[in-house]
């Protein structure tokens, strides 16, 4: 049987934000559970990604909380027609989780500082099987 991540996107003007949970593999892990990001612009402007505001609750209702610059201590610039992929491990210590929130970004053109809805992902925990993203 294959993992196949089910996608969720949103789009706020012309950058479009698609998620999906994703298998990790990680070394005290065989399967760890994590998520997955694709930023697209799709507008007629260079963008920088700044960074995420984005919480992750679980079942039991803990919340885990990211507000931090870039993504790894990246901060990534597309030009138009460009995308950026992230990948990270999920802090889950229950059987399901819902991630939502924002990236934060900055269009050159107008220098102002716009936050983009990451469209909300539901994270299960335990061993899957492994998808494409390791």
């Amino acid at each position: 049987m294959n993992f196949e991540p089910d996608y969720v996107t949103s789009q706020t003007d012309d950058i479009v934000i698609s998620a999906c949970q994703a298998f990790l593999d990680d070394d005290d892990n065989d399967a760890a559970c994590g998520y997955y990001l694709r930023i697209e612009n799709n507008s007629d402007d260079t963008i920088q990604i700044l960074g995420k505001d984005f919480s992750i609750t679980d079942d039991r209702g803990n919340n885990f909380y990211d507000n931090s610059e870039g993504f790894k201590g990246e901060i990534p610039e597309l030009e138009p027609g460009e995308y950026f992929e992230f990948a990270s491990l999920a802090p889950l210590s229950a059987a399901q989780a819902v991630l939502y929130g924002s990236c934060k970004i900055v269009k050159e053109k107008y220098n102002q500082i716009q936050n983009i809805k990451i469209p909300a992902v539901t994270l299960i925990s335990g061993s899957q099987p492994k998808g494409a993203l390791n």
